[in-house]
């Protein structure tokens, strides 16, 4: 059967002619030059920074000759998340995180710039000469070499002005990114098919004089396209009142209601058309003398007479350049309800921009056609209004979604506007850029905030990219997942040490898997006994350290020759018995080292007496090679004797691990515990650890939960905070009436402030997450979510009743943690799709 509508090929009424040399040359001779170009992320852009970006592209559009087009489009295309599950090394909480997350959808955010470079002809063009409609012709200017020379010279500089901002990135699209290839898709093929997937077909144009089809998919097309529809003031800006206080403002783009939050299939395109502005403003000046002398016959005339008076002043006043501009936004759907409903959601998003939205039903086909890449030219121009480029520029969006840092290493956390999984790196791609000096990270979060769950979820990642994580406790924090890791490697890592009247926590100092001791070591052994030895206000004299480094040499070389197991009993009796006949051949007098007021004040720890379990432990534990090791410390941190001990060998442990492990990632982390090590004169512990481990691939980590820990510790301060360059601040709300002081104490700017209290103010009811706020150098900044698979959740949990759940069932299981989270999980996921 003939087919007898209206038809034609594509290839007859194609506006483009080649891409060479990565431009577009259309068929009337118009070359344009395509860029892809990186915004900033969405929420992470202050007042002061808008106003720059706003800037930079003022600068660089005064940099393009007459008769030029500056197309920006912006693809939003809902896409679903794919997660990774083809690595066989993925942990079991890994591949749970990533299958929690399959198939999330997302709004993907794509931009495009475009410089085309027309004649003065094609710019007064309209919608009847479209090349939908007529033949070709080259106009003569666009054959000159040097007209094109200057073009090219102009667009490399409009690209160096823009990557010089700091804020914007822009990269030349090669020829195949525009035209595709074998495998790939290109943005031609992606705009005639309005699909971001490689293997769509091209599909039939349908050009009705009601609506447009490209394939199954209706377009609806809102136009900004007259003066009457705009509002009355613009600002590079706008106030996102769901994430403001009283106290903060949080600043999206003024045209972001158009970008990121309109949440569905959608291209927004922004054209500023770049005429001749002197002719324009002659043009002006002759319309406003007839509109004058017309004035008596209509008011309408006079009134006309007196805007065009106000635009030549502006323009003469402060030497502003006339253009023309047009926008709209295209969505699509192959839903007849869906559309309806995009329709409304547009008219919306341009209502509060304060435009008066009008739905173009007429110019649909003509308008498609001009947005595609390179045929800006082809635009008509009575759908274009007159104005000046600063307020023009407001209307381009100015942010783009969550990125993925490009480092291999880092953590997954979750998009705060989308939900979908970002990959983070917070400690070597900005150590790499220069963003921060050291990897210390200070976290600051209420009771109830996620602060626990965060630091499950970031330890746990660290481990499993190797890192050697050591977590000194005081709340049963890190338990689940610690038995979970000891499960799993079936007791090579995992270690759990707490106090418990039964078990307490027992060390062996002397003991070292490899039999070396080097000057960490011995100094730290040394450290050690003399905290044992002498009080905080009673330093030793130099011949008492000495004589004890002496001892503890002599042991130690007494270890090698015999091969015997150490311990402290073992260090009491060398000292009672050998060392004691070394001093006497020495005649080392009694006021020069009491031996036997030293061997009376150890007696506590040695065999039979009240401490003897703590330095004499049976287990050959070296602590080197284990990964994962928690201190759980809350039942001895008020005890004056074995708090410092504990504290002096765990700090022995990771400074030990810090030195000898060469080129592997170490991290210790301090939760509440880091008061009372102050308070036990172990302050100088924590400075030269804030400020060395750095050099040693390592990062140490303060967690506290009250701000007035922060406001009262001149260690806190001095120490953790000047020497933390990433800090991690959780919903800080609870503390908004004294937040000024935490401001200034932290350093944060007004931005980082507002992004802070922005924190769970316009959570997803959908999904469960709480926020947390990520600052690096005072540069970097921005929230995310916290949301994890439900065996995460189990394995992070610190409320009691669902840690005895999995820990009663892993009992059951022979101590199988993974097994019984996969238990209880499906039980969950199975009630949970019931109800």
């Amino acid at each position: 059967m003939r087919n007898t509508s209206k038809t034609s090929t594509l290839e007859s009424k194609f506006p483009l002619l080649a891409v060479e040399d990565s431009c577009i040359i259309s068929k009337e001779a118009d070359i344009t030059i395509c860029f892809k170009v990186r915004l900033p992320e969405l929420f992470t852009v202050a007042s002061a920074e808008y106003e720059a970006i706003h800037s930079s592209w003022h600068k660089a559009i005064k940099t393009l000759p007459d008769f030029s087009i500056v197309h920006k489009q912006d693809w939003y295309i809902k896409e679903n998340y794919q997660p990774d599950l083809s690595q066989d090394s993925q942990s079991f909480l890994s591949r749970s995180f990533e299958r929690h997350f399959n198939e999330r959808p997302f709004l993907n955010h794509y931009c495009y710039l475009f410089i085309t470079k027309t004649s003065k002809e094609r710019m007064r063009s309209q919608s009847n000469f479209s090349s939908l409609c007529k033949g070709t012709l080259i106009p003569k200017e666009l054959r000159d070499k040097e007209t094109i020379s200057r073009f090219m010279e102009s667009v490399d500089q409009f690209e160096r002005i823009m990557n010089d901002s700091g804020y914007i990135h822009m990269e030349k699209m090669t020829a195949d990114e525009i035209t595709g290839t074998q495998n790939q898709s290109g943005l031609l093929d992606q705009y005639l098919t309005l699909s971001k997937e490689t293997a769509t077909p091209l599909q039939d144009l349908a050009l009705g004089s009601e609506e447009m089809r490209i394939g199954n998919n209706r377009i609806s097309m809102h136009t900004l396209s007259d003066t009457d529809d705009l509002p009355g003031s613009v600002s590079s800006h706008m106030r996102y009142e769901k994430l403001s206080t009283d106290r903060s403002d949080c600043l999206l783009s003024f045209a972001s209601p158009v970008g990121l939050l309109l949440n569905c299939n959608h291209v927004y395109n922004q054209y500023l058309f770049i005429d001749d502005s002197d002719e324009n403003l002659s043009k002006f000046e002759k319309s406003a003398r007839n509109m004058h002398s017309l004035a008596r016959y209509s008011r309408a005339n006079q009134i006309n007479k007196e805007w065009i008076e106000k635009y030549l002043n502006e323009a003469h006043s402060y030497g502003l350049q006339s253009i023309r501009a047009h926008f709209n936004v295209m969505s699509w759907s192959d839903n007849p309800f869906e559309l309806k409903q995009l329709k409304n959601d547009t008219g919306s998003a341009l209502a509060l921009m304060e435009c008066k939205p009008r739905h173009n039903t007429t110019d649909v086909a003509t308008l498609y056609w001009s947005g595609m890449p390179g045929n800006a030219g082809d635009f008509p121009s009575e759908e274009s209004f007159y104005t000046f480029i600063e307020p023009a520029l407001c209307f381009f969006t100015e942010e783009t979604n969550y990125q993925n840092s490009p480092s291999p290493f880092g953590i997954k956390m979750a998009d705060r506007l989308t939900g979908k999984p970002i990959h983070l790196d917070i400690s070597d791609l900005p150590m790499k850029q220069g963003i921060i000096t050291n990897r210390n990270k200070f976290i600051l979060g209420p009771s109830g905030s996620g602060k626990s769950f965060f630091t499950n979820h970031m330890v746990r990642q660290y481990y499993e990219q190797g890192a050697h994580v050591l977590l000194i406790d005081t709340g049963n924090s890190y338990q689940g997942l610690c038995e979970l890791i000891k499960g799993k490697t079936k007791g090579e890592d995992g270690v759990y040490f707490t106090y418990t009247e039964d078990h307490p926590i027992a060390f062996n100092p002397f003991y070292t898997d490899d039999g070396v001791f080097d000057i960490e070591k011995r100094e730290s052994i040394k450290t050690l006994i003399l905290t044992l030895w002498k009080r905080d206000d009673e330093p030793p004299t130099r011949s008492e350290e000495v004589a004890l480094s002496n001892a503890v040499s002599g042991y130690i070389e007494q270890i090698k020759k015999n091969e015997t197991i150490p311990s402290f009993n073992g260090f009491y009796e060398y000292v009672k018995d050998d060392y004691l006949l070394i001093l006497e051949q020495k005649k080392v007098r009694e006021k020069d080292f009491d031996i036997a007021n030293f061997l009376n004040v150890l007696e506590p720890y040695y065999k039979g007496g009240e401490y003897d379990y703590l330095l004499n432990s049976d287990q050959q534990l070296d602590l080197l090679s284990k990964r994962f090791i928690v201190f759980e410390i809350d039942a001895i941190k008020d005890h004056k004797i074995l708090f410092p001990i504990v504290t002096i060998i765990i700090m022995e442990v990771f400074i030990n691990k810090m030195r000898r492990l060469k080129g592997i990632r170490k991290m210790i982390l301090i939760e509440e515990a880091w008061k009372a090590i102050a308070k036990e004169g172990m302050a100088e512990y924590i400075k030269y650890l804030f400020k060395t481990v750095r050099k040693f691939f390592g990062e140490a980590i303060v967690v506290t939960q009250e701000v007035d820990d922060i406001i009262h510790s001149p260690i806190v301060r001095e120490s953790i905070i000047n020497s933390s360059d990433c800090k991690i601040l959780l919903d800080q709300r609870k503390y908004m009436n004294k937040f000024d002081d935490i401001q200034a104490m932290l350093g944060l700017t007004d931005k980082e402030k507002a992004q802070v209290l922005s924190i769970n103010m316009n959570n997803d009811s959908g999904r469960l997450y709480k926020e947390v706020w990520i600052g690096l150098g005072g540069t970097h900044s921005a929230v995310y979510a916290t949301e994890v698979s439900t065996e995460e959740y189990l394995a992070y949990t610190t409320e009691e009743t669902e840690k005895l759940e999995v820990m009663n069932l892993a009992s059951e299981l022979d101590g199988n943690m993974e097994h019984a989270i996969k238990r209880i999980s499906l039980r969950r996921i199975k009630s949970n799709k019931e109800n």
